[in-house]
This record gives C-alpha cells, sequence and structure tokens, in this order.
C-alpha cells in the first residue's frame, strides 16, 4: 500500500512540473500564463513563443505522461500504469508547482496512452494531423484522437484501456469546453502554419 502511494504522489509530482512555464520563464523571460490563452501548455507556448518552444513544451509534456506510467514497472508494482498515468495527468491540469493552473491534459494523456499502447498513440497522431490539417483547429483536433483512441480501445477489446481512455477523453472534452463555444461561434483561432 504504501508503494502504491508513492507512485501515485511521484506521477503526479512528475505530472505538476510545468514546463510551459520553466521554457518561458528559463529561455524567454515570459510567463505564458499572462499571454494569450493563459494556459501552461503546448498550443498556447507555439502561440506565444513559436515552433521551437512549443515542440519542447510538447514533447516534454507529453515524456511526463510516459514517464509516469511507467513508475509502476519500475517499482516492480502491480500497479496498472494507466493508473499512474492518470496521476500524472491530474498534475499536468493542476500543477502544485504552478499555482493549480496547468494545461489541457492533452500531451501528457498521450504520453501515458504512448507508453501502454505505443500503435495507438501513432494512430492518435495520425488523426490529430489529419483532423487538424483539415480543421486547422488545434482544440477539436486534440479531441478527434482522443476520440481515435477509444475507437482504438474499444477495438481491442483492452478493458482497462477502454476505462481510462474515456475518462481522459471526457476531461479533455470539459477541459477544452470553452474552446467548443469558441469553435461553434467561428471564433476559435486557427494554425496559420498549414496549408
Amino acid at each position: 500500500m504504501l508503494e502504491i502511494g508513492i507512485i501515485i504522489l511521484l506521477a503526479y509530482l512528475i505530472g505538476s512540473i510545468p514546463s510551459g512555464l520553466i521554457i518561458g520563464k528559463r529561455f524567454y523571460g515570459i510567463d505564458i500564463r499572462q499571454h494569450g490563452s493563459g494556459n501552461l501548455g503546448g498550443t498556447n507556448t507555439f502561440r506565444v513563443l513559436g515552433v521551437k518552444a512549443g515542440l519542447t513544451v510538447t514533447v516534454a509534456d507529453i515524456l511526463k505522461g510516459t514517464l509516469a506510467a511507467s513508475l509502476p514497472f519500475f517499482f516492480q508494482s502491480e500497479m496498472h500504469p494507466l493508473l499512474a498515468g492518470i496521476f500524472a495527468v491530474v498534475g499536468h491540469t493542476y500543477p502544485i508547482f504552478a499555482g493549480f493552473r496547468g494545461g489541457k491534459a492533452v500531451a501528457t494523456s498521450g504520453g501515458v496512452l504512448l507508453f501502454y499502447a505505443p500503435i495507438m498513440f501513432l494512430i492518435m497522431i495520425i488523426g490529430f494531423f489529419v483532423s487538424l490539417y483539415l480543421t486547422k483547429y488545434v482544440s477539436l483536433s486534440s479531441m478527434v484522437a482522443g476520440l481515435v483512441a477509444l475507437i482504438y480501445s474499444i477495438a481491442v477489446r483492452d478493458v482497462p484501456l477502454i476505462i481510462v481512455v474515456f475518462l481522459l477523453l471526457s476531461f479533455v472534452v470539459y477541459r477544452h469546453r470553452e474552446n467548443i463555444k469558441r469553435i461553434i461561434n467561428k471564433t476559435e483561432p486557427k494554425v496559420k502554419w498549414l496549408g
């Protein structure tokens, strides 16, 4: 029981590392929470600080989820890796190191799934970029990627994966509720670098 508690705590703390805040302050002298959407995730970092910073933050946020999901393996615990990963997602969204104001859980959720189901992760990425190319909306494409993951998990009949993907997708949709309103009102920003 102590071992599971340690994994949960570590997963949350790993998820709480505010990549966007660190990159913005350390290399650009900017608190990205004061700019753009005010979000600490990769999308706002792309918009505020550019491609290099955005990619760095996105990769870091993905790896937080992957590392957290791998903790049961390192501890030789019977705890399910997806359960550990959920606590990293909570940490990313409500980080103790950044006043509990974090990102929208997309990249870190993806990182959890990368560890557990790498083929599904690849299919999700393809779904994300196809949607992004067609719609130019990052927020919508993030939700589409989650839906692709849910369909995949149902197809492979992995019950723990179905449950966790459903929970993560629901959380991502909840975190994007303002984006959904803006998409409906046609005021959501579109990416400009796709033809």
